[in-house]
């Protein structure tokens, strides 16, 4: 028997879900094209000072008690000790986790929210956050000021975000930065079905490397130390500094 998808109401924002209908009227499309950069210009202002980052992607599902909360936890803490600050989606599970994990090690705890009827709320170990109407300018924003990114088991959204990051490598429009990809048991049949990309010669063999599986906590951040810190001199990044005729400040915790 044919399986019929079931209906469903779309819940992004208005102004996403008819835009991505089709062609609108060009006012229509004016006023959304400057709704977008006006989200960047609010995510830009919010993010500029916020020093290098590493992103943590994974589901929101995850309760406290989960393990891959735990380790999400962990890792957050591991990250702000190398200098780092966290940035993650903003909301619960795995994001609540990292974020969590940032601010008890007395690093930077940074949320980039999308606006979701569910789901999406900022959690509450957030030092400054941004919210987002529009996935892709969260994605931009959740990439540009990253230079390593750990991908923790999750659904949809993250191996969407997953495959962005390795395919932005892939392509050279982003530096090799490091891509860890958490929890070997969870994601064996996505590593083997990249491989199986290699077989078919869909991608090349260096393709499946621009990422490392681990289990380890301790490898993953080794990994992001030599490949980030090492690999990109961070040490010696000469860090931005606000202008106080364009109104900016520098970075204070809060969301204001």
């Amino acid at each position: 028997m044919e399986h019929v998808p079931e209906v469903f109401t779309p819940q992004g924002s208005k102004q996403e879900t008819w835009f991505l209908e089709g062609p609108q009227s060009r006012r229509r499309e004016l006023i959304f094209l400057f709704d977008v950069v006006k989200e960047f210009i609010r995510g830009f202002r919010k993010l500029h000072f916020i020093g290098p980052c590493v992103t943590v992607f994974g589901s929101a599902r995850f309760k406290e008690d989960n393990y891959y909360y735990d380790v999400a936890r962990q890792i957050g803490s591991e990250v702000v000790q190398l200098g780092f600050a966290v940035i993650t989606g903003g909301g619960p599970g795995i994001m609540e986790a990292a974020n969590r994990g940032a601010k008890e090690a007395g690093g930077r705890s940074i949320g980039c929210n999308i606006i979701l009827p569910k789901e999406q709320k900022p959690n509450k170990y957030l030092d400054r956050w941004v919210e987002i109407n529009y996935f892709f300018v969260r994605k931009i924003l959740l990439t540009k000021y990253s230079y390593a990114f750990v991908v923790m088991p999750g659904g949809y959204g993250t191996m969407d975000e997953f495959f962005e990051a390795i395919t932005l490598i892939q392509v050279g429009k982003t530096p090799r930065f490091p891509v860890v990809l958490f929890g070997k048991k969870y994601h064996e049949e996505l590593v083997g079905y990249i491989n199986n990309m290699v077989l078919q010669q869909t991608i090349n063999e260096e393709d499946s490397r621009l990422f490392l599986c681990t289990d380890s906590v301790t490898e993953a951040i080794d990994h992001i130390n030599k490949f980030a810190i090492q690999g990109f001199g961070l040490k010696r990044k000469k860090r931005m500094r606000p202008l106080s005729w364009l109104g900016e400040h520098r970075m204070h915790f809060g969301n204001g």
